[in-house]
């Protein structure tokens, strides 16, 4: 229980109470865009119409653990928004991507930096721990979420194709953007080697 002593502390108080009360309320609607509902809705847009109803998805329950949303049909695997950063990604990536994505984030969790989980991942793909497809595709969407709304702004979509230890020789791609939205290769010849693809932002 709160208790005023005189009027200016009402009047000094009342401002956090405005600050709290929005930040609950923030709080709540986040949960709710944080819905089944939602995470089956908007998990699938990076994906193209005719692949979203099939594909697995893996969301966030209300503990704020990752968990099947959805068992699949087809050959994607799609993972929702995560509640606890800010702005909204999704990602929908080949269901044979699903170990190599499952032990990065894994190892996130132990604690390991971006820099330990390539290292730990390169050595395990290279000794037959972890198993890459040849080549497998992903997709990932980002966006702004809208205060006390369901609605994702300034919507991106970027394309990555995994292609394990290939080079700028093998690919004939360069290893670096040249102009906005051509492809290149990422990180050449290790096992996370990857076209990139990234059309211009809207402005």
């Amino acid at each position: 229980m709160i208790i005023f002593s005189s009027e200016n502390d009402l009047a000094m108080k009342c401002p956090i109470l405005l600050i709290l009360i929005f930040l609950i309320a923030k709080l709540a609607c986040a949960q709710e865009a944080r819905s089944t509902d939602w995470q089956l809705n908007t998990s699938v847009l990076p994906l193209p119409v005719n692949k979203r109803t099939e594909a697995t998805i893996l969301g966030y329950n209300t503990q704020g653990m990752l968990t099947t949303l959805r068992q699949g049909s087809n050959e994607m695997v799609c993972l929702a928004d995560d509640p606890k950063k800010d702005g909204f990604s999704v990602a929908c990536y080949h269901k044979e991507l699903e170990p190599f994505m499952k032990r990065g984030r894994a190892l996130k969790v132990e604690g390991k930096s971006a820099g330990e989980v390539f290292e730990i991942r390169e050595q395990e793909v290279k000794s037959g721990v972890l198993k890459m497809p040849d080549k497998a595709t992903l997709f990932v969407l980002t966006g702004e979420m809208v205060v006390n709304s369901n609605e994702i702004r300034n919507q991106y979509l970027r394309y990555v194709i995994y292609i394990p230890y290939a080079t700028s020789e093998s690919t004939g791609l360069p290893d670096a953007p040249q102009a906005p939205g051509t492809p290149w290769i990422m990180d050449p010849g290790t096992h996370r080697a990857h076209i990139m693809i990234s059309p211009p932002k809207k402005k």
